[in-house]
């Protein structure tokens, strides 16, 4: 009689230990992630989509550029940071290269995609904080594959606004621009996530 309650006590803890070792065993499946980000995809959106999308990311874009293009050497070396960018507009103005109406001219015209949209940056002077709102026209075109930069004028004006805005000046070499680029090149090559 012991020798059968030895033999099923045997047979118990041999089932027992191989459950606990099939449960532990086993690794535990992966948690999906609370937050999963996808790809932005530049060629498959609409300029207000795009464009919602560069602003958000803008300003980082924007103060890298700032920062390669600083010149640490001098002292007196005046720079913005950007702050945000924002209030889009996309109602466009007629394009005219000169006073003739070629078919060749109406067509690069109707190819340019305009955006108009506010940045608000902030530059250190005599260890004081002034805020400066800029005012840009930014000129995009759409080719088959991808958006591209094409030129964007600028207006400068403190904040809030006081008086009237500096001229339109060609800011398509400036900091806001070479981010845009950065920031097109990055979403044609499929590293912009959605956020």
């Amino acid at each position: 009689m012991a020798d059968r309650w030895l033999i099923a006590l045997g047979l118990w803890l041999i089932v027992i230990s191989s459950f606990e070792t099939m449960a532990f065993s086993q690794t535990p499946s992966p948690q999906p992630s609370l937050r999963t980000e996808k790809k932005f995809i530049c060629r498959e959106q609409s300029l207000e989509t795009l464009i919602t999308q560069l602003l958000r990311d803008l300003p980082s874009y924007a103060n890298r550029a700032t920062q390669r293009g600083r010149r640490l050497r001098r002292s007196s070396d005046i720079f913005s940071y950007m702050l945000i960018a924002g209030r889009p507009e996309f109602q466009p103005l007629p394009l005219k290269v000169d006073g003739s109406n070629s078919d060749e001219q109406k067509t690069t015209a109707s190819d340019v995609e305009q955006v108009f949209f506010t940045t608000l940056e902030r530059q250190y002077i005599d260890k004081k904080a002034v805020e400066l709102e800029e005012f840009h026209w930014l000129l995009l075109t759409k080719t088959g594959n991808d958006w591209r930069f094409v030129m964007m004028f600028s207006q400068i004006g403190t904040y809030p606004l006081q008086q009237p805005p500096s001229p339109p000046r060609d800011s398509s070499s400036g900091s806001v621009a070479q981010g845009i680029k950065a920031w097109l090149r990055d979403c044609q090559a499929g590293s912009v996530l959605v956020r």
